[in-house]
Protein backbone atom coordinates (compact mmCIF):
# COMPACT_ATOMS: atom_id res chain seq x y z
CA UNK A 1 0.00 0.00 0.00
CA UNK A 2 1.40 3.67 -1.12
CA UNK A 3 -0.21 6.82 0.48
CA UNK A 4 0.60 10.20 -0.71
CA UNK A 5 -0.25 13.30 1.56
CA UNK A 6 -0.41 17.11 -0.03
CA UNK A 7 1.10 19.94 1.42
CA UNK A 8 -1.95 20.92 2.98
CA UNK A 9 -2.64 17.63 4.38
CA UNK A 10 0.90 17.18 6.08
CA UNK A 11 0.50 20.83 7.46
CA UNK A 12 -2.85 20.00 8.96
CA UNK A 13 -1.82 16.56 10.71
CA UNK A 14 1.44 18.45 11.71
CA UNK A 15 -0.49 20.78 13.79
CA UNK A 16 -3.21 18.53 14.84
CA UNK A 17 -0.78 16.47 16.34
CA UNK A 18 2.80 18.32 16.67
CA UNK A 19 6.08 16.07 17.12
CA UNK A 20 4.06 13.63 19.21
CA UNK A 21 5.27 10.99 17.65
CA UNK A 22 1.91 9.13 17.05
CA UNK A 23 1.59 5.98 15.34
CA UNK A 24 -0.89 6.35 12.54
CA UNK A 25 -3.54 3.45 11.68
CA UNK A 26 -5.62 3.33 8.51
CA UNK A 27 -8.90 0.86 9.29
CA UNK A 28 -12.20 0.40 7.54
CA UNK A 29 -14.14 1.09 10.98
CA UNK A 30 -17.45 -0.84 11.25
CA UNK A 31 -17.94 0.13 14.63
CA UNK A 32 -21.47 1.07 14.65
CA UNK A 33 -21.77 1.21 11.85
CA UNK A 34 -24.71 -1.89 11.91
CA UNK A 35 -22.41 -3.91 9.81
CA UNK A 36 -19.51 -5.81 10.04
CA UNK A 37 -18.60 -6.17 6.17
CA UNK A 38 -18.98 -2.40 4.94
CA UNK A 39 -16.94 -0.07 7.12
CA UNK A 40 -15.95 3.88 6.64
CA UNK A 41 -12.30 4.95 6.13
CA UNK A 42 -10.44 6.70 9.00
CA UNK A 43 -7.33 7.20 10.34
CA UNK A 44 -6.28 6.73 13.93
CA UNK A 45 -3.27 8.21 16.07
CA UNK A 46 -2.29 5.12 17.88
CA UNK A 47 0.27 4.33 20.91
CA UNK A 48 1.77 1.86 18.59
CA UNK A 49 0.81 0.06 15.23
CA UNK A 50 -0.97 -3.73 16.39
CA UNK A 51 0.85 -6.77 16.38
CA UNK A 52 0.61 -7.97 12.61
CA UNK A 53 -0.08 -4.61 11.23
CA UNK A 54 2.00 -3.67 8.22
CA UNK A 55 3.20 -0.50 6.93
CA UNK A 56 2.22 1.43 4.23
CA UNK A 57 4.90 2.91 2.03
CA UNK A 58 3.86 7.10 2.79
CA UNK A 59 6.13 10.14 3.59
CA UNK A 60 6.29 11.91 6.02
CA UNK A 61 3.92 10.06 8.09
CA UNK A 62 4.57 6.09 8.65
CA UNK A 63 0.82 4.60 8.23
CA UNK A 64 -0.06 1.06 9.64
CA UNK A 65 -2.93 -1.00 8.32
CA UNK A 66 -4.18 -4.20 9.55
CA UNK A 67 -3.84 -6.69 6.62
CA UNK A 68 -7.52 -8.10 7.11
CA UNK A 69 -8.72 -4.23 5.87
CA UNK A 70 -6.19 -4.14 2.88
CA UNK A 71 -9.21 -5.53 0.86
CA UNK A 72 -10.92 -2.30 1.13
CA UNK A 73 -8.38 0.02 -0.49
CA UNK A 74 -6.43 0.48 -3.45
CA UNK A 75 -3.03 -0.02 -3.83
CA UNK A 76 -1.74 3.58 -4.36
CA UNK A 77 -3.80 6.31 -2.71
CA UNK A 78 -3.73 10.00 -1.69
CA UNK A 79 -5.58 12.37 1.29
CA UNK A 80 -5.37 15.33 0.48
CA UNK A 81 -7.26 18.53 2.84
CA UNK A 82 -9.45 20.80 2.26
CA UNK A 83 -8.88 23.95 4.32
CA UNK A 84 -12.13 25.46 3.70
CA UNK A 85 -14.29 22.82 5.44
CA UNK A 86 -11.32 21.34 7.31
CA UNK A 87 -11.47 17.80 6.16
CA UNK A 88 -9.35 15.09 5.14
CA UNK A 89 -9.89 13.77 1.62
CA UNK A 90 -9.24 9.85 0.78
CA UNK A 91 -8.96 8.79 -2.83
CA UNK A 92 -7.27 6.93 -5.19
CA UNK A 93 -7.21 6.88 -9.31
CA UNK A 94 -9.94 5.35 -9.25
CA UNK A 95 -12.63 6.41 -6.43
CA UNK A 96 -13.13 8.74 -3.25
CA UNK A 97 -13.09 6.95 -0.67
CA UNK A 98 -14.84 9.81 1.68
CA UNK A 99 -14.25 13.90 1.77
CA UNK A 100 -14.14 13.52 5.25
CA UNK A 101 -11.85 11.19 6.26
CA UNK A 102 -12.35 10.91 10.06
CA UNK A 103 -8.80 11.35 12.06
CA UNK A 104 -8.91 10.75 15.72
CA UNK A 105 -6.72 10.29 18.51
CA UNK A 106 -7.13 7.15 20.30
CA UNK A 107 -3.51 7.58 22.75
CA UNK A 108 -4.34 7.54 26.27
Amino acid sequence: MIIEWSAEAVQALQEKFGGSGAALKLVSDSEGCGCSVSGVPALWAVEAPGQGDLQAASEPFPVWYEPRHAIFFDERMRIAYNQDYRTFTLASDSQIYTNRLAVRDLRE
